[in-house]
């Protein structure tokens, strides 16, 4: 049974569940659209419904061919208090579904969609639009397209709209921890530079199949982002890993502005033409098996294609997965926790076939450690114990008498 949204649309099928919302597929009086239609718990807040209102001439108003349009904001006016985004509907998958069935794109391609996304970035940006969320979630991919699939970046204003501070509070991070710039974790505004560090992150992802600084809790994803830098991969081109580290630049303004960043991809595409995808190992493949000797770990775990990979699309043809990270308000780190950060737990690639390094040595290293400590508290026994001795056997007894000054020049 269709379902009424706002007195102009109808909604009869659902296409994805996310975080913020359920989209479905609607009618309206210029034909099919995807319609967000937000959690109750959303809808209910009046802040959120002020925030529709204020943005709506922004993000009616932002069209690109990169870019799924904005066509509607439904606000409180439908059955119940519904609060709703009504879009233009893509025919095609995501990103994530992409990258679950292939793994890793060819360069060429992954480049391609990346230069395609930033030349909507840098539209959005002119008109002072953030996204705040840019992942391969959130790239559609048109494959109605006459020279192949077209990618859109959707869910503009969501992040911004939902996710801003409700009822004061602004102690928070949020967003998706594997594509969140240093700069937010520390607490500082979302410019247009958020976006840009996002937008190469996944196109690492696209490269390697994992991102930069993904792997276990996301605490430990914050101060990676903060504190290391990205592995290079093996066999990117030269000119391609320079625009990537200068856009996973820690600093903002050391960044590329999209459509700096659109111009030198597309520079690059000869130089990339007919290059397979990138042969390397994901480090969330290899085991955490026990040391046969030591018992511990020998590898550091990292979360794979099954922990921090693959939200619900916004699309049909997926399956969900209810245990990605995405819109999470998360406690900020303290300067002591960044100071301190997790140095060097980074997944870092390499070379299929190559050998793993790190696990026999760090198992030794550990066993030298043990050892140290042992030896060390045992010598230091053997010092207690001589100490007491001569003291308790020094003068025949008469020692106990003397004054301390005496005690101490006798023991030298």
């Amino acid at each position: 049974m269709a379902r009424r949204i706002g007195g102009r649309y109808s909604v009869h099928r659902v296409l994805g569940r996310g975080s913020a919302g359920t989209v479905w597929l609607g009618e309206g009086p210029e034909g099919p659209v995807a319609v967000k239609l937000l959690r109750e718990d959303l809808a209910a807040d009046t802040g959120l419904a002020a925030r529709f209102a204020h943005e709506r001439h922004a993000l009616l108003g932002l069209e690109h061919p990169h870019i799924v349009g904005v066509r509607d904001l439904v606000i409180g006016d439908g059955d119940g208090r519904d609060l709703a985004l009504v879009m233009d509907l893509v025919r095609g998958t995501d990103l994530r579904t992409r990258l679950d069935r292939e793994r890793r794109l060819a360069p060429r391609d992954a480049v391609i969609i990346t230069a395609q996304v930033a030349d909507g970035l840098a539209v959005a940006h002119a008109a002072g639009i953030v996204h705040r969320d840019v992942k391969p979630e959130n790239i559609l991919l048109d494959d109605t397209a006459q020279d192949g699939p077209r990618a859109l970046l959707t869910d503009f204003g969501v992040a911004k709209l939902i996710d801003e501070p409700r009822n004061g509070s602004t102690s928070g991070v949020v967003g998706t921890p594997d594509y969140i710039a240093p700069e937010i974790v520390e607490g500082l505004p979302a410019r247009a530079a958020v976006d840009i560090y996002a937008l190469a992150t996944v196109l690492y992802e696209l490269l390697a199949g994992f991102t930069p600084f993904g792997g276990g809790h996301f605490g430990a994803v914050l101060r990676r982002h903060v504190t290391e830098r990205a592995a290079e991969l093996p066999d990117v081109p030269r000119e391609l890993w320079i625009v990537l580290q200068q856009c996973l630049a820690k600093a903002p303004a050391s960044r590329l502005r999209a459509a700096e960043l659109a111009s030198r991809l597309r520079e690059l595409l000869p130089a990339l033409e007919g290059l397979p995808p990138l042969d390397i190992r994901d480090p969330a493949e290899e085991p955490v098996l026990p040391s046969p000797r030591s018992g511990e770990p020998v590898a550091v775990p990292a979360t794979g294609a099954g922990g921090l990979r693959g939200a619900v699309p916004l699309v049909r043809g997926a399956a969900p997965d209810s245990e990605r990270s995405t819109h999470t308000r998360m406690r900020v780190p303290g300067p002591e926790e960044l100071a301190g950060g997790a140095h060097g737990t980074a997944r870092t690639p390499r070379a299929a076939g190559q050998r793993r390094a790190g696990s026999a040595r760090h198992g030794a290293a550990a066993r030298r450690r043990r050892l140290a400590l042992t030896v060390g508290a045992a010598l230091l026994a053997v010092g207690l114990a001589v100490g007491g001795w001569m003291a308790a056997s020094g003068g025949d007894g008469e020692g106990h008498d003397r004054p301390a000054a005496e005690l101490s020049g006798t023991a030298r």
